[in-house]
Formats: C-alpha cells, sequence, structure tokens
C-alpha cells in the first residue's frame, strides 16, 4: 500500500465515522432543496410517536367527558384546573356516580415493562391504515381498499368502540357504501365531529416535510368521516406531523411554533377552525393563565357561538361535545400553554375539557415523535412497555395482535421507503442509511402555501 494511499484512507475513514456519528445525532438536515433524513433516528422518533400518543390517550381517558361546562339536561361546572392534578377523578357524563375505572386520581397512566398498552380509538385506525397500506403496497389507498380494510378490522357487533361518525361510516359501508361517500352530510349526519382528526395524524409522518403530498394521502382516509371544517382541522394536523421532521436542532417549542403556524396557512380565513386559532393564540400571547383561556373559548363557542362555530344551535347531545370545532379549540391550549414538554402538554390536555383523550393523543403522538422513545422514558424517569395489543379494540390481524412499538415503527419505515421512492421523486440511500427527499418549493423557503381541498 503507498504512503499516499494510506493518507487518503487515514483521511476518509474517520470522516464517513463522524458523518454517521452527526447524523445519528441529528435526524435530519435540510441542504439547498432537499431534505436528508437518517432512517435509524426516524425509526426510534415513530416508536416515540406511538409510545407518547399511548400515554397520552390513558391519561386522557380518565378524564374524557368529565367536563363539558352545563347544557339544558347536564351539569358539569366547574371545570378542572391545574389544582385538579393528582386528585380524585369525577365521573364522566355517561358514568352516573361513577369515577373513571382506569385511575381513581387524575395522574399520568404509564405502563411498565411486562405490561400492555391497549389500542384504543386514537391509535387503532392509524395502526389499520399502515398494516392496509403495506398489505396493498401503495401508499394512496383507494376507496374499495379502506372500505374491505373497515370490515374485515372492525366489528359490526357492540363494543366495538366506534361512535359518532366513525360508527356511522362503518354503517354505510356494510349497506356498500364506498368512502367518500361515508363522510358525505347528505348520508352522515356526524360529519362534523372530531373522528378524522384522531385516525389520520399519521399521514403527516409518512410523507415527511412534504405537507402537500401528506393532505393527499390522508385526504381519503379523512374524507371517509369527514367534511368541510372538521376535514379542515384534520388536514391542520396532518400538515402539522409532515413538518415535525424539520429543523431538529431546534427546540420543540420552537419547532411547534413554527409548524402550527405553517399548518394555520392552510385553514380558510373565513371559517371558524383559522378564527379558532388566532383568537387562542392571542388569548395565549396575553399571558393569561390556560385555565382563563379554556374558560374564554367555552363563553365565546358553546354559549356565544362566535367565529361562525354554532354547533349549539343544532341541540346535539352534550352540545357537541364529541364535536372537531371545540375539540380543536381545547387542543389549542393544551399546545400552546404545554410550550412543547410532554408531561405539561399531556396534563393540560388531561384537564382542559370535553374529549379530553383525543386532542391529548395527538399532541402527545406529534411531541412524543419530535423526542424519541427514549427521551420519553428519560421525561418520565422509569422504563416503559413496548407492548402493543390491536385486538382490544380491533380484529383480525397477525400473531393474535400482540405487537410491539419497535416492530410498528418498523412497518412505519416501510411505508415512508414506498412513499420516498414512489411518491416524492427521492431515493433511499442503503449506504448512508437515509432518505434523500426534495423539498417542495415553500418548505424549502419557509414561505409555505397550500392547496385546500375543494371536495366538501
Amino acid at each position: 500500500m503507498s504512503i499516499t494511499f494510506k493518507i487518503l484512507f487515514i483521511g476518509i475513514v474517520p470522516f464517513f465515522i463522524n458523518c454517521n456519528t452527526y447524523e445519528k445525532k441529528v435526524s435530519s438536515i435540510q441542504y439547498e432543496d432537499s431534505l436528508y433524513i437518517n432512517r435509524t433516528s426516524y425509526l426510534e422518533q415513530l416508536e416515540g410517536f406511538w409510545l407518547g400518543t399511548s400515554i397520552a390517550n390513558w391519561t386522557g381517558l380518565v378524564t374524557e367527558m368529565d367536563k363539558i361546562g352545563n347544557t339544558n339536561n347536564i351539569s358539569t361546572l366547574p371545570f378542572y384546573t391545574r389544582e385538579d392534578w393528582g386528585q380524585m377523578d369525577k365521573p364522566a357524563i355517561w358514568d352516573g356516580e361513577n369515577i373513571s375505572q382506569i385511575s381513581n386520581t387524575i395522574d399520568f397512566v404509564l405502563r411498565t415493562p411486562g405490561e400492555l398498552w391497549g389500542a384504543d380509538d386514537d391509535t387503532d385506525i392509524e395502526y389499520m391504515y399502515q398494516h392496509l397500506i403495506l398489505k396493498n403496497k401503495q401508499p394512496k389507498l383507494n376507496p374499495k381498499q379502506i372500505r374491505d380494510g373497515w370490515l374485515e378490522h372492525i366489528s359490526s357487533i357492540e363494543e366495538n368502540y366506534l361512535w359518532v361518525s366513525n360508527q356511522k361510516a362503518l354503517d354505510l359501508m356494510n349497506e356498500d357504501y364506498v368512502p367518500p361517500d361515508t363522510g358525505d352530510p347528505r348520508l352522515n349526519e356526524h360529519y362534523e365531529m372530531i373522528d378524522a382528526q384522531l385516525t389520520t395524524e399519521i399521514f403527516g409522518l409518512f410523507a415527511p416535510g412534504n405537507p402537500e403530498l401528506a393532505r393527499d394521502l390522508a385526504s381519503l382516509p379523512i374524507q371517509t368521516v369527514a367534511r368541510n371544517e372538521a376535514e379542515d382541522i384534520a388536514q391542520f394536523h396532518v400538515t402539522m406531523f409532515s413538518l415535525a421532521s424539520l429543523n431538529p436542532e431546534k427546540s420543540i417549542h420552537d419547532r411547534i411554533d413554527s409548524i402550527s403556524s405553517l399548518a394555520r396557512d392552510y385553514l380558510p380565513d373565513d371559517e371558524y377552525p383559522a378564527r379558532m386559532y388566532d383568537y387562542i393564540r392571542s388569548l395565549y400571547e396575553s399571558n393569561i393563565p390556560w385555565e382563563a383561556t379554556r374558560d374564554s373559548i367555552y363563553k365565546a363557542y358553546q354559549i356565544e357561538q362566535r367565529h361562525g362555530y354554532d354547533i349549539t344551535s343544532k341541540n346535539l347531545y352534550c352540545n357537541g361535545c364529541f364535536a372537531a370545532g371545540i375539540n380543536f379549540a381545547a387542543s389549542l391550549v393544551s399546545l400552546f400553554y404545554g410550550e412543547g414538554d410532554l408531561l405539561d402538554t399531556i396534563k393540560i390536555g388531561s384537564l382542559a375539557g370535553w374529549d379530553s383523550d383525543n386532542p391529548t393523543s395527538t399532541w402527545g403522538g406529534l411531541i412524543g415523535f419530535m423526542m424519541g422513545a427514549e427521551a420519553i422514558e428519560t421525561a418520565f424517569g422509569q422504563p416503559l412497555s413496548r407492548n402493543f395489543h390491536i385486538h382490544r379494540t380491533r380484529q383480525g390481524f397477525p400473531n393474535n395482535g400482540y405487537d410491539t412499538f419497535p416492530n410498528m415503527a418498523k412497518n412505519g419505515l416501510k411505508v415512508i421507503d414506498m412513499v420516498v421512492s414512489d411518491e416524492l421523486d427521492g431515493r433511499v440511500d442503503a449506504f448512508r442509511n437515509r432518505w434523500a427527499i426534495p423539498l417542495p418549493l415553500s418548505t424549502s423557503t419557509r414561505n409555505e402555501t397550500y392547496t385546500r381541498s375543494t371536495t366538501r
């Protein structure tokens, strides 16, 4: 071996070692018009998504529908405050005098190694969509594939853990309707409910850095159960999850501030979701306590019906406590005031009221993805279970429904490999174990413009 070759070899080897080490520490790097994402880091982040979602889901279930304000025949005031954390739970509106069977106290619900995280409606439909994409070998599911998947994996016999719009969509599928007809307001009277938001955020993670494609992949799954403002709210969350891969060198607080503002630009200015976002953000920036902001949205939207949000006038059960609108407003309280801290966000989301497990699960999944599973365990100061049981709520999956977050994350990587190659005109770099993804002009210039869905 020549001296020249030895010098060259000695110089090159540390370069590649340092590059690989750096990329493991920094999950994504933007260079010119491309996004480079380390697949090993993303795998751990996907595991963090499932773990964060599950912690937030089960913690939020303790207080689900405990506090919705007052209606003609339901009285739940006063709302919870931060002083109620760690105190006894109050009964949900449908439980009479019985408190939560999950936990007697309002506190974090955690599963330790050897225990199982059970599926719920905040995780099971997304688990199913990931499975269907891999089964059909295409990231953009068609109407028949969605209908066939729902009928195979969701029981039509109670208890099937479906409510409002999801249940109506399944009923319509059993009558031979297919999406998007199953979410059509003429057929599905529950199209304004929260269902689409909590079942489709994962599509944002399938299209990292490309919110336009993420919204396209999510469009039919969203329209399976939603239209109009409920559809826009679901797409808001998909957009945030797609942008969550960007700028990992910044704090989670700063990243959430940035991507929520970008996702807000997608919302039509003259409709209530955009007005809710602007109003709640202004209250947060005025430095009033989160409880005061929550009380303000109750008055503004459930009593005064401001900003075009008129659910109260429809005389729905519990004043539309399952609706996309009021739960979007409540979710923004925990998003803003949680300031990127996972534990604080879960606490506020669980105490904010209404369908408290759903918005809390969304942000638990988003922040959990940004952190990764190991950092979540560090935040809670203990090892946590990575085992999952989809058959608690769904059916027909391999291994009697027993799975693990690491395996679910690996399946997520397979989906993204497909998306990067087939949909994003990118490439899977096997040597560096990373994706090279061309960024859309809007993302690479940080001046996001959105094409809004015209299908209502």
